[in-house]
């Protein structure tokens, strides 16, 4: 579960913004599309595969750290 601490100072636009970018981040609202409607076989493999590059892109990415 996301979840934005305010700061005592900070403005609600900057913690809105925050927030917006960990659900982005988390891939909350890609995976409420997938469970609301229906994904064909092909959508399936599609979305599938453009997870496993974007993990082995991230794997290669930390490990060169």
């Amino acid at each position: 579960m996301t979840q934005v601490v305010v700061g005592e100072n900070e403005k609600i636009e900057s913690a809105l913004r925050r927030f917006k970018r960990q659900v982005s981040r988390e891939g909350i609202f890609a995976d409420m599309k997938r469970v609301r409607h229906f994904e064909t076989p092909i959508e399936k493999r599609k979305r599938k595969a453009i997870a496993r590059r974007r993990k082995r892109r991230f794997r290669s990415f930390k490990s060169n750290r």
